[in-house]
């Protein structure tokens, strides 16, 4: 991805990029010749709009235009995106000068639109460059699609080769390259440490469970702590998942991955926090010593929970690292997870489902995503339905008993376990693109990560010393 925004081409071809609302005003000022040919190919000015500009000579192309709305849509972000693989093989540079922020985000989008997952195949075809606009912040342009290519290539993996052992060591990798101390806790350990309710959900598994804990920055700076699922394969347990409901289950831990990429963009950009990163990584299993419906297990927080059923186990291990991560009353809280078909249902596949506790941080979150072009849809914290957790037996149930309000139980119960006056997002997530669309192959996706690294830059700098 990264490897698609270059420098410097001697030869690079000439891109105009044109808004939408000058795209007439532009066609008529162009030489009779370019005008011609760009309406007789059907270019009509509309957004999206690409055309090859051929030579004089008409012996090839050597330039093309393309029309876009440059207004912040999301819309907008991925025509940009498409240009990687739309545009032939070679170098590009943008004709004329453009701001700094369209720069960028040409940047961010360029790359993002030239990712492949090739770990077991080769790629299709060479993604264009891009030459860099010299008014781009390419810093951050390139962290931002360096954290995207991880997020996407960890969630593509396979649970063959992403267990939990891999996945933390994807982790300490990342930790030690971006010189992040880190501290694994596995298997049976995770008793004496009190996280019993991941190691409930772990411990059928062949591939023992374990919590991963990274740290990073000035212990003088601001606590930021995210928290990320990581179910490397989710069988349902005991409440067993049919074959379709399986089918796409190593993306379980995309909420893990999700957190290390946004790890990725706060530490490369040298935010100045105390961060903190807690995956609480297993596999979701079927043994003899497997977890049971009706099974009570008591939290690390010491509530007591019913096991209404064993395939709702995400929030379960969210639960024991939500508990620790406001222990230290951070200035706050972020969980990712792949939680709830219901978010799906609710939203579809491109909103993640957000949920805040501090009505000012939303606020925040939700420009963020707008000035961003990545989206995400505030869902309510409705206590009225927290009743519907209730258990004759324990403090809560793990789910609702009934197929109503599905995500709004799920955040409430995760709830229970964030400390009172701690501000805390969650956001229930997707991770993939079922179809392909220009910038979004098939596969996995990262979502939100701009729209929450803008959010923890911005209450850092209000909260910094």
């Amino acid at each position: 991805m990264a490897s698609a925004v270059i420098t410097s081409a001697p030869r690079a071809r000439a891109l105009t990029l044109v808004p939408v609302t000058d795209a007439k005003k532009w066609l008529r000022r162009q030489p009779a010749t370019t005008r011609n040919w760009l309406e007789s190919a059907g270019f009509a000015g509309k957004a999206g709009d690409l055309q090859l500009l051929p030579s004089a000579s008409g012996r090839g192309s050597v330039g093309a235009v393309m029309v876009f709305a440059h207004d912040g849509t999301t819309d907008d972000f991925w025509r940009l995106a498409g240009l990687a693989m739309r545009l032939p093989v070679g170098a590009w540079r943008v004709e004329g000068e453009i701001d700094g922020t369209l720069a960028t985000r040409l940047a961010i989008a360029w790359g993002l639109g030239a990712y492949q997952f090739t770990r077991y195949r080769k790629a299709g075809r060479a993604p264009a460059k891009l030459v860099i606009p010299a008014s781009a912040d390419r810093t951050a342009a390139m962290r931002t699609v360096e954290a995207n290519a991880l997020v996407r290539d960890l969630v593509n993996t396979p649970s063959q080769d992403m267990g939990p052992a891999e996945l933390a060591a994807a982790a300490i990798d990342m930790a030690k390259a971006l010189g992040m101390s880190s501290k694994v806790i596995v298997g049976e350990a995770l008793l004496s440490e009190g996280y019993r309710l991941v190691h409930a959900v772990g411990r059928a598994s062949s591939r023992p469970p374990r919590l991963i804990d990274l740290r990073w920055g000035d212990e003088g700076h601001p606590k930021v702590t995210l928290v990320g699922k990581g179910v490397c394969f989710d069988t349902g347990g005991l409440d067993l998942k049919n074959a379709d409901g399986m089918k796409m289950m190593k993306k379980d831990m995309g909420g893990a991955a999700h957190v290390l990429g946004l790890a990725h963009m706060i530490v490369k950009a040298k935010l100045r926090v105390r961060l903190r990163v807690l995956i609480p990584a297993v596999e979701n299993s079927v043994s003899g010593d497997a977890f049971r419906p009706l099974d009570v297990i008591t939290s690390r927080k010491g509530l007591t929970v019913e096991i209404g059923n064993t395939d709702a186990e995400g929030r379960l291990i969210l639960a024991d690292a939500l508990n620790e991560a406001s222990s230290e009353k951070p200035a706050l809280v972020i969980d990712m997870a792949t939680l709830t078909g219901a978010a799906r249902i609710a939203l579809g596949p491109d909103l993640p489902a957000t949920y805040c506790n501090d009505d000012a941080i939303a606020e925040s979150l939700a420009r963020h995503a707008r000035a961003e072009a990545d989206p995400l849809w505030r869902m309510p914290l409705w206590r009225p339905y927290r009743p519907l957790l209730d258990s004759r037996v324990a403090d809560l149930n793990n789910i609702s008993g009934g197929p109503m309000a599905g995500s709004i139980t799920a955040a409430l119960f995760m709830q229970e376990f964030v400390e009172p006056g701690v501000p805390w997002v969650h956001l229930d997530i997707f991770a993939w693109n079922a179809i392909g669309r220009p910038g979004r192959p098939e596969g996995a996706e990262a979502q939100a990560l701009r729209a929450l690294h803008a959010l923890v830059a911005e209450r850092i700098a209000l909260a910094a010393p």
